[in-house]
């Protein structure tokens, strides 16, 4: 100690100098030995720009080059500054490594996010990624959110509720499962609750640890359906969620593709989003058997014909195809935040070649499609008839997905294609000119899909 007193000035402040130098090389090692590691991930290009962007002084702190010790006040300060840009580095570098790692399995943690609206299959797809034993899958949890939070519709409300299902939607793909206990009715108690919405639609949530043994007296509204267990437990769904490689979430209330940008550029996340559309005549008629009461308007239009369709009923459904093309449009633009990580789907070309659009999905979200998956998609596509309940995912897919074209009226088809005609046109559904081409299988009302639809 009394020797370094002794030492001049100059002498100190260059021997401070090289101390911090070695502490940032160190540093420095880390965040190299990263890049050399995941250098097949797409974290890498983050990574990169993190470091491109960091202060000029650590090009300078990190320099072979000697030069003349600054004065002892900017010396400080520009060390100061870089202590703190390094220790947010650190910490953001030990988050990507996290998300990474996922417990100790290797590769990459994908992040997926199948966006659709109602009746288009997002069911049946939603299974592709269900059958996968190392993705923890969820069906619809933004149902509660929905029941939960009251939206009026358009306007700023709108963004509120999409801004809400975005902030839940992260915390989930996240594995923070607690985030649901602020929308799940009754509230769970002590992390337990029989009423998450369809829980028996994620595999992840009806499989051991997380099913735990079957309470007697405890009503299962959503019910495992291949085994009887317990009041689900959200901490042990949390720490299943955490142990699995990849997540994914199926969603019918996310409609507004540019909301998400903040998750595509989250560093804790690698998400890859599928939007999944289908023929808007086939979606009406679908919704019209599925929630009959909703639709009676339009059903008594179409078999009597005397009033005419209320006005307001017409535009929601020109706004629900425009928010939909819109999406897709932003998507097929390919802005840099989502380049590489946007698929367009139509429903029709899994329902005829399921097994083949599998494994496009699969390809594009980074992913091995494995011999389960494969096994359930033969089984469960080659059916003889469609299966019992309108949200069956047992269908022989290649006979059933434009039998809605034989039923329709006509011109029911006509307000269909006059509302929805921009959207049509964008995802290849030709138009209908006429009862007789309605119900003419021989001819097509599918253009060949585009592959500039993955991005």
């Amino acid at each position: 100690m009394e020797i370094r007193r002794a030492l001049p000035q100059d002498i100190r402040e260059l021997l401070h100098c090289l101390k911090m130098r070695s502490k940032y090389a160190v540093l420095l090692v880390f965040v190299i030995s990263l890049v050399i590691i995941e250098k097949e991930n797409n974290f890498i290009s983050r990574v990169s720009d993190k470091l491109k962007q960091s202060p000029q002084a650590l090009a300078e702190a990190n320099s072979t080059d000697v030069s003349p010790a600054p004065s002892e006040n900017g010396s400080l300060a520009s060390l100061q500054e870089l202590d703190a840009a390094f220790s947010q580095l650190r910490s953001h570098l030990y988050n990507i490594t996290l998300q990474l790692a996922g417990d100790g399995d290797p590769g990459p943690r994908r992040h997926v996010l199948l966006m659709a609206t109602t009746r288009t299959g997002s069911s049946f797809v939603g299974e592709f990624f269900n059958q996968q034993g190392s993705i923890f899958y969820l069906f619809e949890p933004l149902w509660h959110v929905e029941k939960t939070v009251t939206f009026l519709p358009g306007g700023a409300s709108a963004v509120g509720s999409a801004l809400v299902y975005r902030d839940v939607l992260k915390q989930l793909l996240l594995c923070d499962l607690y985030i649901l206990e602020n929308f799940i009715s009754p509230a769970p108690e002590g992390h337990l609750t029989p009423f998450l919405f369809r829980r028996g639609s994620s595999h992840s949530l009806c499989e051991e640890p997380v099913c735990t043994p079957s309470t007697k007296k405890v009503f299962e509204k959503y019910y495992c359906k291949n085994r009887r267990c317990g009041p689900l437990n959200i901490t042990l769904a949390a720490e299943a969620c955490r142990s699995k490689q990849h997540v994914a979430l199926k969603t019918v209330r996310i409609r507004q593709l540019e909301f998400l940008q903040p998750l595509v550029e989250d560093p804790r996340l690698d998400l890859r989003i599928i939007q999944l559309v289908r023929d808007p005549r086939a979606v009406l008629a679908s919704r019209m058997v599925a929630f009959s009461g909703k639709y009676e308007t339009w059903k008594k239009w179409a078999s009597e014909g005397e009033a005419p369709l209320r006005e307001e009923e017409v535009q929601r459904l020109r706004g629900n195809c425009e928010s939909i093309r819109l999406s897709a449009e932003l998507g097929l633009r390919r802005p840099g935040w989502l380049r590489g990580r946007y698929m367009l789907v139509r429903y029709e070309d899994v329902a005829r070649a399921p097994l083949q659009k599998a494994r496009e999905m699969y390809r594009f979200a980074g992913l091995p499609l494995t011999p389960q998956v494969e096994e359930w998609i033969g089984k469960n596509t080659q059916a003889p008839r469609d299966g019992n309940g309108v949200y069956s995912t047992c269908k022989n897919s290649s006979e059933q997905f434009d039998k809605w074209r034989f039923s329709m009226p006509f011109k029911l088809a006509q307000v269909v294609q006059d509302a929805c005609a921009p959207a049509m046109q964008l995802f290849g559904y030709k138009l209908a000119s006429s009862p007789a081409v309605l119900a003419n299988r021989s001819f097509s009302l599918l253009e060949e899909a585009q592959p500039a639809w993955v991005t």
